[in-house]
């Protein structure tokens, strides 16, 4: 269950402005349900988890198992929607700090993730880490031509192969990828790579929930078939409950919030297994909404940490911003406070309570002293961090925000601007057939 509370909105918004949006969060939400608006085509996401692929989900399982049985290590390659969703909900669901040991007991391999940064230090470290450690790679491209997530490829396929020898490393490797074409699909089926699908209509930063997400989290041990079940369950009740649900009415929150001149949101947890998911989040809504010279900025911050460094900004700094802070009602372990004979730091007065009732204090009274402060915010809280619940967050922002990209006006599911640097990097690196624009850039460095 997810529960959205807006008490510290009162004095931002008056009940008018979120009725006088009503009409355009019933057009955005009938156009994801219906189709017929911008981007039409990658809607892919919505039926989703009621209409994946059986028979692929299957294999997604009996390949994970294998993954488990053969692996230390499974290495994910990709960059953007391609690894952030995967990493957000494997930390999400499982211990942080989990020893060589417990996972060995449970034939859980650690995951790493490669393709998402040019750092040739990380690049030999993580090599010099795999060691004699036997290892799993997930390359994940649709195209195969994401320079990052290739390059990751290229020397991580060199690595394997002359680890193991070409057929052997051919058997460690899967490939998440178009259905039909694209140099990562040629090469896959040329090796023998284990092949799965991206779907044509769910983009990268949709696409957890397909086999993008779900080949690692079921390698990792997460329950997937119930993160499906999740997500589903979440999207019959929003087809019920309509605009009156809780991903509509944020997304009417967020709007009436922006036309009033906050221009930036930012998500705040106290949970520790929240810091990844923050990352699938700003991904999600900063590549669907910033269009067109306008949209809502997506910031993160992690307390109590960032209360001691940013907690200044937010509390007395320019009033652009608004704070949605995610909270979880049970924690996945707790700890109680001891009492102390001495009480030196007196703080006895706490003992005898958990851990997470001072989070849970810490969480309300920063909520209040941000609104005191000039910063509207709200609560999103699920029940605790399991797999349904996970699902059910997924699809919570991915109908959000295309609601939210819709009652803006703009296109949710593209993103042409991501191209840019991309032609630049690959003019100034001598790509053929880019030598007048190399030439252009070279001028202006």
């Amino acid at each position: 269950m997810l529960d959205l509370d807006v008490k510290h909105l009162q004095n931002f918004l008056v009940p008018h402005e979120l009725e006088y949006l009503q009409g355009q969060a019933q057009a955005a939400w009938d156009l994801i349900k219906n189709g017929g608006g911008p981007g039409q085509d990658f809607l892919g996401w919505f039926d989703l988890p009621i209409n994946y692929d059986r028979e692929e989900f299957d294999w997604i399982l009996e390949c994970a198992s294998k993954i488990r049985e053969e692996s230390e290590v499974l290495i994910v390659a990709g960059i953007g929607g391609s690894y952030l969703g995967a990493k957000a909900f494997i930390e999400a669901r499982g211990p942080l700090m989990e020893t060589v040991d417990s996972r060995k007991a449970q034939h859980l391999p650690e995951i790493l993730y490669l393709g998402n940064n040019l750092s040739p230090a990380y690049y030999l470290d993580v090599m010099d880490y795999l060691g004699d450690r036997d290892f799993s790679l997930n390359i994940v491209s649709k195209s195969g031509g994401t320079l990052e997530s290739a390059l990751a490829f290229r020397l991580l396929r060199q690595f394997m192969e002359a680890k193991y020898g070409e057929k052997e490393a051919a058997n460690r490797i899967y490939a998440t990828t178009d259905k039909s074409k694209g140099k990562l699909k040629t090469l896959a089926s040329e090796k023998g790579y284990e092949s799965f699908v991206i779907p044509d209509n769910i983009g990268g930063r949709y696409s957890v929930l397909t086999a993008v997400g779900l080949l690692p989290m079921a390698a990792a041990g997460l329950d997937i078939g119930r993160m499906m079940q999740g997500a589903q369950d979440y999207k019959l009740q929003l087809e019920k409950e309509d605009i009156e649900g809780a991903a509509i009415r944020y997304a009417m929150i967020r709007n009436a919030l922006y036309r009033k001149g906050y221009r930036i949101e930012v998500l705040a947890s106290f949970d520790q297994e929240l810091k990844s998911f923050s990352e699938w989040w700003k991904q999600l809504f900063g590549e669907s909404e910033g269009k067109d010279q306008r949209g809502i900025y997506p910031a993160s911050v992690s307390y109590s940490t960032d209360l001691h460094s940013l907690g200044q900004f937010l509390q007395d700094g320019s009033r652009i911003l608004f704070e949605t802070f995610l909270s979880v009602a049970e924690p996945r372990r707790d700890l109680e406070i001891p009492q102390d004979p001495e009480d030196k730091d007196q703080l006895n007065y706490l003992a005898g309570k958990k851990f997470s009732e001072i989070q849970n204090i810490a969480l309300e009274a920063t909520a209040l002293a941000h609104a005191d402060g000039g910063v509207p915010n709200l609560k999103l809280t699920l029940d605790r961090l399991d797999e349904e619940n996970l699902g059910m967050l997924i699809f919570f922002f991915e109908a959000a925000c295309g609601v939210s990209g819709y009652m803006n006006a703009i296109n949710p599911f593209d993103q042409e601007g991501v191209e840019a640097y991309k032609k630049n990097m690959f003019a100034l690196m001598g790509k053929p057939g880019m030598e007048d624009l190399a030439q252009q850039l070279k001028g202006r460095i």
